[in-house]
Parts: C-alpha cells; sequence; structure tokens
C-alpha cells in the first residue's frame, strides 16, 4: 500500500547555509549585503509558499540471476548493490515541495534573474530538508523495530539509471498521490521533487555511500 504524508513550513527546518551553499557561497559572511538582503527576502517567500508531502511504500529486496530484484524494478546496478548490502527490504519514496516555488522562479527569470537564482537554491535546500526529515523520522520508526536505514539513494546516483524513475512513478502512483508527474525526457515536475530508496537491514552498516562511490561529473554541485 502507497501511504502519503504532509508536513508544514514549521517542522522541517530551514538549513540556510544550506542554502547559500546550493546559492553559490559556502558562508554568509562572503555575500554582498545587498544580496544578502534579496536572498532572505526570497527565503520568505519561498518558506511560506512551498507544500511538503511524500508517498511512499516498502518492498522486499532479493537477488535473482546477480541481479538486484527491488520488488518494483530490478537493476544490475553495483552501486545501489553496495548501498543495500544486507537489506532485506527498501522503502520507495517521492517527495516533493510543490509548484508554487516553480511559479516563482519562472516569474523572476527574465525580469529579476538574481531572485530566480536564489529560488532555485532554496527550492533546492526545500526538498533537501524535506528529504532529511523523512528519512530521519523512517530511521527513528524503524530502530524501534530492530532495522537500521542505510543513505537515501536515487536513481542517477552511481550507476543507478535515471531512466529507473519510470518504475518509481509506476509503483508509487506519484501523480495521483502528491501530484508528481514525469515527462517523457525523465524531468520532474514539480522540479523541486526527489525520488529516492531507504535500504532496511537487521544489522548496521559499516559503509556509507559518498562521493567517491559516484560517478557524476556533469551538473552535481557537491562532487570533490
Amino acid at each position: 500500500m502507497v501511504l502519503r504524508e504532509s508536513y508544514t513550513s514549521e517542522i522541517i527546518p530551514f538549513d540556510k547555509p544550506q542554502a547559500l551553499r546550493y546559492f553559490g557561497y559556502g558562508d554568509e559572511p562572503s555575500v554582498l549585503s545587498e544580496v544578502m538582503t534579496v536572498f532572505d527576502e526570497c527565503v520568505k517567500e519561498a518558506v511560506a509558499v512551498a507544500s511538503y508531502r511524500v508517498c511512499f511504500c516498502e518492498f522486499p529486496v532479493k537477488e535473482t540471476g546477480g541481479a538486484l530484484d527491488l520488488g518494483f524494478t530490478v537493476t544490475n546496478s553495483k552501486s545501489l548493490a553496495s548501498n543495500l548490502c544486507g537489506c532485506e527490504r527498501v522503502i520507495a519514496f517521492a517527495a516533493t515541495v510543490g509548484l508554487e516555488i516553480d511559479r516563482l522562479i519562472n516569474r523572476y527569470e527574465n525580469i529579476y534573474p538574481l531572485k530566480a537564482y536564489a529560488f532555485q537554491a532554496i527550492g533546492a535546500e526545500r526538498v533537501e530538508s524535506l528529504c532529511a526529515f523523512f528519512s530521519n523520522k523512517t530511521a527513528e520508526s524503524q530502530a524501534a523495530g530492530g532495522w537500521y536505514t542505510r543513505p537515501r539513494f536515487s536513481c542517477g546516483y552511481g550507476d543507478f539509471p535515471l531512466e529507473k524513475q519510470r518504475d518509481f512513478f509506476a509503483a508509487l502512483d506519484c501523480g495521483r498521490k502528491i501530484g508528481l508527474t514525469l515527462n517523457d525526457g525523465l524531468i520532474m515536475s514539480p522540479s523541486k521533487s526527489v525520488t529516492a530508496l531507504i535500504g532496511l537491514s537487521r544489522r548496521p552498516s559499516n559503509k556509507e555511500f559518498s562521493c567517491g562511490d559516484c560517478d557524476r561529473y556533469d551538473d552535481c554541485g557537491f562532487r570533490r
């Protein structure tokens, strides 16, 4: 059964340093005061209009002919297999902060590019913070039953194909559950949205997936 939850801004803390990092600044003192004033205005506006919705479902994990069977899709991804080593189940989820931030970006991209760029950064922080909140909440609830969670893992990480997004959308009924759609080019709408897996194991992991395990070099701002 696919479940759905909604949250309010009050319980999704705003991570300003992370938003500034997406904005292209490592810390606030390096930002010009005029730019910071605009950024802070955008934060207030974005946080006020964002909505926070997640749909999720649990699936069994097993190996089939050397491939990883996740219950709703099958993959040969080695990086995902490493992340899910020892896991018996996964929680597949989709999260979105809604269309309003996209509308703010579109409204300002031609008339005030700085604001549009700020809303891009804030939207990225908002969905990241939503995913972190959901992941932490999942870890706490699963711990009560003796389960350990793995770091969330999305399509496009390592060698886990982006095309697997289609299977997430089919399994989670994202359009009906949280108003999230996927076009033929694998672009999600609203754009500030994420799909991911959280592995569940009876034993803790001795390894976490990190940048060193990922082969993305194209558009990841956090690659070091």
